[in-house]
Protein backbone atom coordinates (compact mmCIF):
# COMPACT_ATOMS: atom_id res chain seq x y z
CA UNK A 1 0.00 0.00 0.00
CA UNK A 2 1.52 2.98 -0.57
CA UNK A 3 1.25 6.51 1.26
CA UNK A 4 -1.19 9.39 -0.36
CA UNK A 5 0.91 12.31 -1.92
CA UNK A 6 -0.36 15.53 -1.16
CA UNK A 7 -0.82 17.94 -4.07
CA UNK A 8 3.05 19.64 -3.46
CA UNK A 9 4.24 16.01 -3.30
CA UNK A 10 4.92 15.46 0.76
CA UNK A 11 4.08 12.23 2.69
CA UNK A 12 2.24 12.10 5.34
CA UNK A 13 2.13 15.85 5.97
CA UNK A 14 -0.14 17.33 8.99
CA UNK A 15 -3.48 18.61 8.39
CA UNK A 16 -3.47 22.83 9.77
CA UNK A 17 -6.66 23.89 10.64
CA UNK A 18 -6.72 27.25 10.37
CA UNK A 19 -7.42 29.57 13.41
CA UNK A 20 -10.92 31.37 13.91
CA UNK A 21 -10.41 35.12 15.08
CA UNK A 22 -13.30 36.14 17.36
CA UNK A 23 -15.45 38.17 15.99
CA UNK A 24 -15.03 42.00 18.11
CA UNK A 25 -17.85 44.21 18.23
CA UNK A 26 -17.81 47.06 16.17
CA UNK A 27 -16.32 49.91 18.21
CA UNK A 28 -19.02 52.32 17.10
CA UNK A 29 -21.70 49.79 18.60
CA UNK A 30 -19.95 49.22 21.25
CA UNK A 31 -19.86 52.96 22.19
CA UNK A 32 -23.28 53.20 21.34
CA UNK A 33 -23.86 50.95 23.95
CA UNK A 34 -22.21 52.36 26.44
CA UNK A 35 -22.95 56.34 25.80
CA UNK A 36 -26.50 56.52 26.76
CA UNK A 37 -25.94 54.52 30.25
CA UNK A 38 -22.68 56.45 31.15
CA UNK A 39 -24.78 60.09 30.58
CA UNK A 40 -27.66 58.92 32.86
CA UNK A 41 -25.12 58.12 35.38
CA UNK A 42 -23.40 61.51 35.13
CA UNK A 43 -26.94 62.72 35.54
CA UNK A 44 -27.51 61.22 38.50
CA UNK A 45 -24.63 61.51 40.29
CA UNK A 46 -24.51 65.24 39.19
CA UNK A 47 -28.09 65.67 39.98
CA UNK A 48 -28.70 67.27 36.47
CA UNK A 49 -32.05 66.44 35.90
CA UNK A 50 -33.90 69.42 33.85
CA UNK A 51 -37.20 69.85 33.15
CA UNK A 52 -40.21 67.91 33.44
CA UNK A 53 -39.44 64.75 31.04
CA UNK A 54 -35.53 64.21 32.53
CA UNK A 55 -37.22 64.61 35.97
CA UNK A 56 -39.74 61.98 35.80
CA UNK A 57 -37.52 59.74 33.50
CA UNK A 58 -34.88 60.10 36.69
CA UNK A 59 -36.76 57.73 39.11
CA UNK A 60 -35.85 54.96 36.24
CA UNK A 61 -32.47 54.72 37.35
CA UNK A 62 -32.56 51.29 39.57
CA UNK A 63 -33.60 49.56 36.68
CA UNK A 64 -31.19 51.43 34.61
CA UNK A 65 -28.60 50.48 37.53
CA UNK A 66 -29.25 46.94 36.21
CA UNK A 67 -29.25 47.78 32.59
CA UNK A 68 -25.81 49.02 32.88
CA UNK A 69 -24.31 45.16 33.14
CA UNK A 70 -25.57 44.68 29.30
CA UNK A 71 -22.78 46.96 27.54
CA UNK A 72 -20.35 46.18 30.27
CA UNK A 73 -20.43 42.80 29.28
CA UNK A 74 -20.80 43.65 26.05
CA UNK A 75 -17.85 45.60 25.50
CA UNK A 76 -15.53 42.96 28.08
CA UNK A 77 -16.30 40.39 26.03
CA UNK A 78 -15.48 42.11 22.75
CA UNK A 79 -12.10 43.64 24.51
CA UNK A 80 -12.77 47.00 23.91
CA UNK A 81 -10.75 48.39 26.62
CA UNK A 82 -11.70 52.21 26.26
CA UNK A 83 -14.85 51.42 26.43
CA UNK A 84 -14.99 48.71 29.31
CA UNK A 85 -13.25 51.03 31.45
CA UNK A 86 -15.88 53.78 30.94
CA UNK A 87 -19.04 50.95 31.23
CA UNK A 88 -17.41 49.83 33.99
CA UNK A 89 -17.05 53.43 35.61
CA UNK A 90 -21.03 53.93 34.60
CA UNK A 91 -22.15 50.76 36.32
CA UNK A 92 -19.97 51.47 39.54
CA UNK A 93 -21.47 55.11 39.97
CA UNK A 94 -24.87 53.84 39.14
CA UNK A 95 -24.65 50.94 41.18
CA UNK A 96 -23.46 52.83 44.12
CA UNK A 97 -26.48 55.24 44.08
CA UNK A 98 -28.34 52.91 44.30
CA UNK A 99 -27.19 49.65 46.18
CA UNK A 100 -27.32 50.93 49.51
CA UNK A 101 -30.97 51.43 49.88
CA UNK A 102 -31.12 47.61 49.46
CA UNK A 103 -28.63 47.13 52.39
CA UNK A 104 -29.78 49.54 54.67
CA UNK A 105 -27.30 51.12 57.50
CA UNK A 106 -29.71 51.25 60.63
CA UNK A 107 -28.90 48.74 63.56
CA UNK A 108 -31.63 48.28 66.40
CA UNK A 109 -32.82 51.48 67.99
CA UNK A 110 -34.00 52.03 71.47
CA UNK A 111 -35.94 54.81 72.90
CA UNK A 112 -39.67 56.05 72.74
CA UNK A 113 -41.24 54.13 70.12
CA UNK A 114 -42.71 56.62 67.43
CA UNK A 115 -44.98 54.54 64.57
CA UNK A 116 -45.51 56.09 61.58
CA UNK A 117 -48.26 54.83 58.31
CA UNK A 118 -48.58 57.36 55.25
CA UNK A 119 -51.05 56.76 52.27
CA UNK A 120 -51.90 58.79 49.78
CA UNK A 121 -55.85 58.12 49.27
CA UNK A 122 -56.32 58.68 45.26
CA UNK A 123 -58.93 61.33 45.68
CA UNK A 124 -60.56 59.79 48.54
CA UNK A 125 -60.95 56.46 46.62
CA UNK A 126 -59.47 54.41 49.11
CA UNK A 127 -61.35 51.34 50.66
CA UNK A 128 -62.25 53.03 54.94
CA UNK A 129 -62.58 49.71 55.97
CA UNK A 130 -59.05 48.21 54.77
CA UNK A 131 -57.51 51.91 55.95
CA UNK A 132 -58.53 51.51 59.38
CA UNK A 133 -57.84 47.55 59.39
CA UNK A 134 -54.06 48.25 58.66
CA UNK A 135 -54.34 50.75 61.33
CA UNK A 136 -55.83 48.37 63.97
CA UNK A 137 -53.08 45.47 62.58
CA UNK A 138 -50.00 48.08 62.62
CA UNK A 139 -50.62 50.45 65.15
CA UNK A 140 -49.45 53.95 64.06
CA UNK A 141 -49.34 56.51 66.52
CA UNK A 142 -49.52 58.87 63.29
CA UNK A 143 -51.48 58.74 60.04
CA UNK A 144 -50.57 61.16 57.61
CA UNK A 145 -53.27 60.99 54.55
CA UNK A 146 -53.01 62.83 51.26
CA UNK A 147 -55.54 63.27 48.58
CA UNK A 148 -58.05 62.74 51.71
CA UNK A 149 -61.98 64.21 50.90
CA UNK A 150 -64.18 65.41 53.15
CA UNK A 151 -66.69 62.13 52.31
CA UNK A 152 -63.59 59.63 53.08
CA UNK A 153 -62.87 61.48 56.45
CA UNK A 154 -66.01 60.47 57.40
CA UNK A 155 -66.30 56.98 56.24
CA UNK A 156 -62.80 56.35 58.20
CA UNK A 157 -64.74 57.89 61.05
CA UNK A 158 -67.16 55.63 60.59
CA UNK A 159 -65.15 52.39 59.84
CA UNK A 160 -63.52 52.83 63.44
CA UNK A 161 -60.70 55.45 62.98
CA UNK A 162 -62.08 57.99 65.33
CA UNK A 163 -61.50 55.74 68.67
CA UNK A 164 -58.37 54.32 67.24
CA UNK A 165 -56.71 58.11 66.75
CA UNK A 166 -59.09 60.33 68.17
CA UNK A 167 -56.51 63.87 67.58
CA UNK A 168 -56.58 64.77 64.30
CA UNK A 169 -55.07 68.03 61.90
CA UNK A 170 -57.53 67.90 58.99
CA UNK A 171 -57.01 70.37 55.29
CA UNK A 172 -59.79 68.41 53.48
CA UNK A 173 -60.87 68.72 49.87
CA UNK A 174 -62.91 67.64 46.94
CA UNK A 175 -59.44 67.12 45.37
CA UNK A 176 -56.03 65.98 45.45
CA UNK A 177 -55.36 69.03 47.59
CA UNK A 178 -56.35 67.37 50.24
CA UNK A 179 -54.64 65.97 53.61
CA UNK A 180 -54.78 65.18 56.99
CA UNK A 181 -53.10 63.91 59.80
CA UNK A 182 -54.22 61.65 62.72
CA UNK A 183 -52.86 60.52 65.86
CA UNK A 184 -53.44 58.31 69.11
CA UNK A 185 -52.00 61.35 71.45
CA UNK A 186 -52.49 65.14 71.63
CA UNK A 187 -51.44 67.10 69.19
CA UNK A 188 -51.34 70.63 68.13
CA UNK A 189 -51.32 72.52 63.93
CA UNK A 190 -48.62 74.32 63.74
CA UNK A 191 -49.50 76.99 61.04
CA UNK A 192 -46.60 78.66 60.68
CA UNK A 193 -43.71 75.97 60.48
CA UNK A 194 -43.52 76.52 56.75
CA UNK A 195 -45.10 77.76 53.30
CA UNK A 196 -46.64 74.78 51.66
CA UNK A 197 -45.61 74.89 48.30
CA UNK A 198 -48.39 72.44 45.86
CA UNK A 199 -51.07 70.80 47.96
CA UNK A 200 -52.23 70.75 51.33
CA UNK A 201 -49.60 70.09 53.89
CA UNK A 202 -50.68 70.21 57.49
CA UNK A 203 -48.00 70.54 60.43
CA UNK A 204 -48.59 69.63 63.84
CA UNK A 205 -46.82 69.20 66.83
CA UNK A 206 -47.56 65.74 68.45
CA UNK A 207 -47.11 63.99 71.97
CA UNK A 208 -44.81 61.35 72.32
CA UNK A 209 -44.75 59.23 75.50
CA UNK A 210 -41.19 59.67 77.35
CA UNK A 211 -39.77 61.83 74.63
CA UNK A 212 -39.88 65.67 73.75
CA UNK A 213 -42.78 66.77 70.83
CA UNK A 214 -42.41 65.82 67.95
CA UNK A 215 -43.06 68.49 65.12
CA UNK A 216 -44.88 66.31 61.89
CA UNK A 217 -45.74 67.29 58.34
CA UNK A 218 -47.62 66.05 56.13
CA UNK A 219 -45.76 66.23 52.30
CA UNK A 220 -47.73 66.45 49.14
CA UNK A 221 -46.36 68.34 46.45
CA UNK A 222 -47.47 68.41 42.74
CA UNK A 223 -45.72 66.00 40.22
CA UNK A 224 -43.35 67.15 38.18
CA UNK A 225 -45.47 67.54 35.35
CA UNK A 226 -44.89 69.73 32.32
CA UNK A 227 -45.35 73.40 34.29
CA UNK A 228 -45.51 71.62 37.38
CA UNK A 229 -41.78 70.72 37.88
CA UNK A 230 -41.04 74.15 39.06
CA UNK A 231 -43.23 73.87 41.66
CA UNK A 232 -42.52 70.71 42.62
CA UNK A 233 -39.24 71.77 43.64
CA UNK A 234 -39.90 74.73 44.90
CA UNK A 235 -42.06 72.45 47.49
CA UNK A 236 -39.16 70.01 48.24
CA UNK A 237 -36.61 73.14 48.89
CA UNK A 238 -39.78 74.74 51.07
CA UNK A 239 -39.91 71.87 53.58
CA UNK A 240 -38.63 72.76 56.64
CA UNK A 241 -35.19 71.54 57.74
CA UNK A 242 -34.02 69.28 60.69
CA UNK A 243 -33.08 71.49 63.70
CA UNK A 244 -31.47 70.72 66.76
CA UNK A 245 -33.69 71.75 69.83
CA UNK A 246 -36.68 69.59 67.36
CA UNK A 247 -36.99 66.27 66.17
CA UNK A 248 -39.19 66.29 63.05
CA UNK A 249 -40.22 64.15 60.54
CA UNK A 250 -41.54 64.57 57.52
CA UNK A 251 -44.30 61.78 56.12
CA UNK A 252 -46.11 61.33 52.76
CA UNK A 253 -45.88 61.31 48.63
CA UNK A 254 -43.37 63.15 48.12
CA UNK A 255 -43.82 62.59 44.06
CA UNK A 256 -39.96 62.03 44.07
CA UNK A 257 -37.30 59.61 44.59
CA UNK A 258 -33.97 59.23 46.04
CA UNK A 259 -32.85 59.41 42.69
CA UNK A 260 -34.29 63.20 42.40
CA UNK A 261 -31.46 65.88 43.14
CA UNK A 262 -34.20 67.78 44.63
CA UNK A 263 -34.93 64.98 46.85
CA UNK A 264 -31.35 64.76 48.10
CA UNK A 265 -31.40 68.11 48.76
CA UNK A 266 -33.92 67.63 51.72
CA UNK A 267 -31.05 64.51 52.96
CA UNK A 268 -28.81 67.47 53.32
CA UNK A 269 -30.65 69.26 55.46
CA UNK A 270 -30.32 67.03 58.44
CA UNK A 271 -32.98 63.64 57.00
CA UNK A 272 -32.48 60.45 56.57
CA UNK A 273 -35.51 58.31 54.93
CA UNK A 274 -36.62 55.57 57.02
CA UNK A 275 -37.14 53.16 54.30
CA UNK A 276 -33.19 53.28 52.90
CA UNK A 277 -31.44 52.92 56.39
CA UNK A 278 -34.02 50.30 57.01
CA UNK A 279 -32.82 48.25 53.56
CA UNK A 280 -36.17 48.37 52.37
CA UNK A 281 -35.84 51.69 50.10
CA UNK A 282 -35.79 49.66 46.29
CA UNK A 283 -39.34 48.55 47.42
CA UNK A 284 -41.68 50.50 44.98
CA UNK A 285 -44.75 52.13 46.17
CA UNK A 286 -46.36 53.13 43.41
CA UNK A 287 -48.75 52.38 41.22
CA UNK A 288 -50.54 50.25 42.94
CA UNK A 289 -53.44 48.26 42.06
CA UNK A 290 -52.94 48.69 38.25
CA UNK A 291 -52.38 45.63 35.63
CA UNK A 292 -48.65 46.46 35.88
CA UNK A 293 -47.04 46.35 39.29
CA UNK A 294 -45.72 48.88 41.45
CA UNK A 295 -42.20 50.43 39.37
CA UNK A 296 -40.95 53.27 41.67
CA UNK A 297 -40.45 54.61 45.02
CA UNK A 298 -41.89 58.17 45.42
CA UNK A 299 -43.78 57.67 48.89
CA UNK A 300 -41.83 58.55 51.85
CA UNK A 301 -40.74 58.87 55.81
CA UNK A 302 -37.97 61.19 56.36
CA UNK A 303 -36.29 61.18 59.60
CA UNK A 304 -33.76 63.74 61.78
CA UNK A 305 -30.82 61.84 61.48
CA UNK A 306 -30.65 61.78 65.48
CA UNK A 307 -34.35 59.09 65.09
CA UNK A 308 -33.35 55.43 64.88
CA UNK A 309 -35.55 53.71 62.35
CA UNK A 310 -36.43 49.53 63.16
CA UNK A 311 -38.67 48.64 60.54
CA UNK A 312 -39.80 49.68 57.73
CA UNK A 313 -42.41 47.95 55.31
CA UNK A 314 -45.21 48.82 52.60
CA UNK A 315 -48.40 47.66 51.78
CA UNK A 316 -51.36 47.56 49.01
CA UNK A 317 -54.32 49.03 49.90
CA UNK A 318 -57.40 48.79 47.92
CA UNK A 319 -59.14 51.64 45.75
CA UNK A 320 -55.55 53.66 46.01
CA UNK A 321 -52.82 53.88 43.47
CA UNK A 322 -50.36 54.49 46.00
CA UNK A 323 -49.39 51.79 48.46
CA UNK A 324 -48.96 52.45 52.37
CA UNK A 325 -45.47 52.92 53.94
CA UNK A 326 -44.75 52.20 57.74
CA UNK A 327 -41.96 52.86 59.73
CA UNK A 328 -41.22 51.78 63.02
CA UNK A 329 -39.22 54.46 64.62
CA UNK A 330 -37.16 55.46 68.12
CA UNK A 331 -37.12 58.91 69.49
CA UNK A 332 -34.28 60.52 71.60
CA UNK A 333 -35.43 60.03 75.32
CA UNK A 334 -36.61 63.92 76.73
Amino acid sequence: MSARTTAGGDVGGAIVTPTRRRRRVPEALAWAAVVPFTAWAVARVAGLERGSLATQLMTGTPYVAAGSLVPLLLTALSRRRAATAVALAATAALGLSVLPRAVGSAQAASGPALRVLTLNMLFGKADAGAVVDLVRRLRPDVLSTQELTPELAGKLDAAGLKELMPYRVLETEWSARGSGLYARNPMTQLDDLFRPVGHNMPAALITVPGAKPVEFVDVHPYPPLGAQVHEWSQALAGLPPAVPDRIRVLAGDFNASLDHAALRGLLGRGYADAADRAGAGLIPTWPANKRVPPIITIDHVMVDERVGVNAVSVHTVPGTDHRAVFADLRLPPS
